[in-house]
């Protein structure tokens, strides 16, 4: 794999798509890609996620297609702090449409954001979700379906209705009516390689998973491998026959024929060539078909399928309208080097001022907090391999990262005031941490701090009740905001038993043993949230939840037990 630096590869991607296209802009401190020149009267179309996809999202940033595209690390969902600085710079008086893949950290990332646009910047602003995957039955858990490169259709129908000049409320209903006729099916032959580091896992000779998703997570089921025309027929009867999209004899459709990076054009053409003969004997007539590498997980070889059923020919004339966008597919160079667009700062904050706990309490708080830190950092390792097995392998440099960042700022934290501190370690979570994981932390400790500065709590610190109950309302904010529960294989299985431990007045020692045994009781455990819930029982079994293991080695360092 060419590479650079690990960490460094999505930010020189980007310069590396701006460098080749005049007509795109990088977002000066954000990994956001926008257009140089953007209208000020239309609606702005702004999407994005994790990377590894690319083209998607940004290869999408063009007149007639996106106006933004916010990227995340590698497989993970940007923070909130970077989509709305994508918000804030493409948002025009006719108001903002984000489209958003259907994954948990994503589907909170954007829509977070966009409360915050509303409430703090007066934006007018539209949350459209695409969850095209029809390879999991429905009651596969609350995650539902995923976005896969369906997307891209809808992408580019709400660029072509926001092109034309249509108001907020129109173009995202446009992009609904595409969003509920979508329908796709992956298969993978091998896994992607995340940059910087071995493969997730390797699939068995001679077979392919089918029902893949795009980010490492192992198919619905394994098949034995087979010819390409026997491949493609087993995806389109399973998009077909799903029952989650409507295909009635004789339907209009667009094909949309996608590889995932690491399979040829030659093989796609196959494909291609395939599914067209089979939805053609079938009685369907076929208006549009695109192809390509478009929505892709790394290197990993494999293909999706799409099928858009269009009711409406206005729909056509939309994928048919105009665009720039490098990706859709022209690609242009230019001697002009590499554009950045300064990023509309933030009302001003004062300077912080390092602090030094005065005390016992406060000490022993700053003892617990790096601690904490600490043994996350240390076991980031052992938390991405167990998420490689049963996810997408980032969890352990996730909550590194976040865990980092603690240690940066904690010298300006104030240690004497628990809630502050809780304030603190929310902030340090949110400029640091993308994914679902930094979300539902910041949640955590948000609704911590709330709690432990209402007027009814005080005391001593590190073992009080006012830690206590700061501990069970940031666990209950988790649950509220994710829609989680104990018993769905999450971070809630150890950190719900942890609460409840503590709330009940028990030891040190129990709390932290409260959460290890709910972390150990999540192996095997079905998964009803997230994305293990797209994972085989089987896959599993062997295999603690990655976020309720964290929950429990960062209690149990800084309980000090």
């Amino acid at each position: 794999m060419l590479l650079n630096k690990p960490a460094a590869f999505v930010d020189e991607a980007l310069e590396g798509l701006v460098f080749s296209c005049d007509r795109l802009a990088l977002l000066e401190g954000a990994p956001v890609v926008l257009r140089r020149e953007r209208a000020a009267s239309v609606v702005a179309v702004l999407s994005g996620g994790g990377s590894g996809h690319e083209p998607a999202h940004a290869g999408f940033v063009g007149r007639g297609l996106l106006s933004a595209a916010v990227c995340g690390r590698v497989f993970a969902s940007p923070s909130v702090a970077n989509v709305l600085a994508g918000i804030r710079a493409v948002a025009t008086p006719a108001g903002v449409l984000l489209i958003v893949k259907n994954y948990t950290g994503d589907r909170l990332t954007f829509g977070l954001a966009a409360e915050r646009a509303r409430a703090e910047h007066g934006i007018d602003c539209e949350v459209v979700l695409v969850g095209d995957d029809v390879a999991l039955p429905p009651e596969a858990g609350i995650a539902g379906r995923r976005g896969l490169a369906g997307v891209l259709l809808v992408h580019k129908v709400a660029g072509a209705a926001a092109e034309a000049g249509l108001p907020l409320p129109a173009v995202a209903a446009e992009a609904r009516a595409v969003a509920e006729r979508l329908a796709s099916v992956g298969a993978g032959f091998t896994c992607a390689r995340i940059p910087g580091a071995a493969p997730a896992r390797l699939l068995a000779p001679g077979t392919f998973e089918l029902g893949l998703g795009i980010h490492n997570e192992p198919g619905a089921e394994t098949r034995p491998l087979c010819s390409a025309d026997e491949l493609t027929a087993c995806i389109v009867q399973r998009i077909l026959s799903s029952g989650y999209v409507a295909f009635p004899p004789s339907a209009k459709l667009v094909v949309l024929i996608n590889s995932l990076g690491g399979t040829p054009p030659g093989e796609l053409m196959l494909v291609c060539r395939a599914a067209l003969a089979l939805l053609r004997a079938a009685g369907f007539h076929v208006a549009r078909v695109f192809s390509g590498a478009l929505m892709t997980s790394l290197d990993a070889a494999g293909v999706s399928i799409t099928l858009l059923r269009v009711d409406d020919d206005g729909v056509l004339r939309r994928l048919d309208a105009f665009t720039d966008a490098p990706a859709w597919p022209r690609l242009s160079s230019s001697d002009a080097g590499l554009a950045v667009v300064p990023c509309p700062a933030p009302p001003a904050a004062d300077a912080p001022k390092l602090r030094t706990p005065s005390t016992p309490e406060g000490a022993a708080l700053a003892a617990a907090i790096r601690a904490g830190a600490q043994a996350l950092v240390a076991a980031e390792s052992q938390l991405s391999s167990a998420d490689s097995v049963v996810g997408d392998g980032d969890c352990g440099a996730t909550l590194a990262a976040g865990a980092s960042a603690v240690l940066e700022d904690m010298g300006f934290y104030d240690m004497d005031d628990a809630a502050t501190t809780a304030a603190s370690l929310a902030a340090s979570v949110r400029r640091s941490m993308g994914g679902t994981s930094g979300l539902l932390y910041d949640v955590f400790f948000s609704a911590a701090a709330a709690v432990m500065a209402a007027p009814s709590q005080s005391g001593a610190l590190a073992v009080t009740d006012q830690l206590r109950q700061g501990l069970a309302a940031g666990s209950d904010a988790v649950a509220r905001c994710g829609g989680a529960s104990v018993g769905m294989r999450t971070m809630l299985d150890a950190l719900q038993p942890a609460a409840a431990a503590a709330l009940a007045g028990t030891s040190a020692a129990a709390v932290a043993d409260a959460a290890q045994a709910g972390a150990e009781a999540t192996r095997g455990m079905p998964a009803l949230a997230g994305r293990s819930s797209y994972v085989p029982a089987a896959v599993l079994a062997a295999t603690p939840d990655p976020g309720a293991m964290a929950v429990a080695i960062w209690l149990r360092a800084g309980l000090g037990c």
